[in-house]
């Protein structure tokens, strides 16, 4: 996925819809009405065009739900991987992570909504429940090594500090609406979670 759609090569799209829009109203669909409970006939219906035009950009439903979670994941995964590339301490990954963290869901808010919805009843729900096991590994590791580093208080279990970080950052989808700079809620998630688990605050 690009930052505002799928890099899945898409075929010459129908008069009004491309693969992004396309996406776009079916993940606006699956929040709405939940995945299990959207038909691709309920899409159509939105779309004001036929199943076959919708079939004409995916093989169905379960491509779409893919496409949707793998936006936001891949996200994810790309602040990860800048984190891990930078120099410093561990604590100053962890915020650089966290920041951008909350900077994807954000930007991609629909579909870290739909994310955080799964429940692994498909076998593409449970794909995108395994890379993000994979990705709360990393957070953990991260907030293990800070506290090795004499940066975050040792006496909160690092896997229980790293889900209640992301527990808050998550949190954002129930209520956040994105108005402007995402500066202001970037920057008040960081102040309050890394406020409360450094070892020294005023360091």
């Amino acid at each position: 996925m690009t930052a505002t759609g799928p890099t899945r090569t898409s075929r010459r799209g129908r008069p009004g819809y491309d693969l992004e829009s396309l996406l776009g109203v079916a993940v606006a669909l699956f929040n709405e009405r939940g995945y299990d409970g959207t038909s691709m006939e309920d899409l159509a219906r939105r779309l004001g065009i036929t199943k076959s035009a919708i079939y004409h950009h995916v093989s169905g439903k379960q491509e779409l739900l893919r496409l949707a979670v793998d936006h936001a994941l891949d996200g994810l995964f790309t602040v990860a991987a800048e984190a891990a590339e930078l120099d410093g301490r561990a604590v100053d990954r962890l915020e650089y992570l966290v920041r951008g963290s909350v900077r994807v869901l954000v930007e991609r808010l629909p579909f870290v909504t739909l994310l955080l919805r799964v429940r692994g009843n498909t076998e593409v729900e449970r794909a995108a429940l395994a890379r993000r096991r994979r990705f709360d590994r990393i957070v953990a590791d991260l907030v293990a090594e800070a506290e090795r580093d004499g940066d975050i208080r040792p006496d909160v279990d690092p896997a229980l500090t790293a889900r209640l970080v992301f527990g808050m950052v998550n949190s954002l989808v129930e209520w956040y609406q994105p108005r402007g700079s995402d500066t202001p809620i970037v920057d008040a998630v960081a102040k309050i979670a890394f406020d409360g688990i450094r070892d020294n605050p005023t360091r």
